[in-house]
C-alpha cells in the first residue's frame, strides 16, 4: 500500500528513529513501510494518522481494485 509517511515525517523534521521511539515501533518498523514492504497493523496506521492529525486516507493511499468483473454492464438491453 502506497502512503505519504515519509513525507509528513519530513514535514515534521522528523527522524525514522525519533518517530519509531515516539510511537513504540522499531526504526526498521519504520523504514519497511515507507518502503512499502510493511502494511502496518489498523492500530498503527492509526496511531500514525493520529499523530500527525490527519486521517488514515491522508496518509495511506489505497490503490484502486481491476473492475469487478461481475458487476453488470450499464449499457445491457
Amino acid at each position: 500500500m502506497k502512503n505519504k509517511l515519509k513525507v509528513f515525517r519530513a514535514m515534521h523534521d522528523l527522524t525514522q528513529e525519533d518517530l519509531a521511539e515516539k510511537l513504540g515501533v522499531t526504526r526498521q518498523t519504520i523504514n519497511a513501510i515507507e518502503k512499502q514492504r510493511y502494511n502496518p497493523s489498523l492500530e498503527l496506521a492509526f496511531k500514525l494518522a493520529d499523530f500527525f492529525g490527519v486521517t488514515i486516507e491522508e496518509l495511506f493511499i489505497h490503490s484502486e481494485r481491476p473492475q469487478n468483473q461481475n458487476q453488470p454492464d450499464s449499457e445491457e438491453s
